[in-house]
C-alpha cells in the first residue's frame, strides 16, 4: 500500500460494495494534523528532509536536481 495511491484494484470485493467501501475506509491513511508525515514532496512523496521554504515542498534530493531549473545558483 502507497501513500500516493492506496486504492487498489479488486477483483473478489467488486461483487460486495459493502465489504469493498469498508475495506477502503479502514485502509486509508490517517488525516495528519501536525508531524514529519504532514508534508510530503510533491515529485516523489518522501516525507523526510522536506524543503518548505518559498512554497517549493520537495524534499532535498529533488531539490538538488531541479535547482537550476528554478533559478537557484551554487556558491562555492
Amino acid at each position: 500500500m502507497t501513500y500516493s495511491d492506496y486504492r487498489k484494484v479488486f477483483k473478489q470485493l467488486k461483487a460486495r460494495r459493502p465489504k469493498l467501501e469498508k475495506f477502503i475506509k479502514h485502509s486509508a491513511p490517517k488525516k495528519r494534523s501536525c508531524g514529519i508525515n504532514l508534508f510530503h514532496c510533491i515529485r516523489c512523496g518522501r516525507t523526510g528532509a522536506h524543503i518548505s521554504k518559498y512554497g517549493l515542498h520537495l524534499c532535498r534530493h529533488c531539490f538538488r536536481e531541479t535547482a537550476v531549473n528554478l533559478g537557484f545558483k551554487k556558491y562555492s
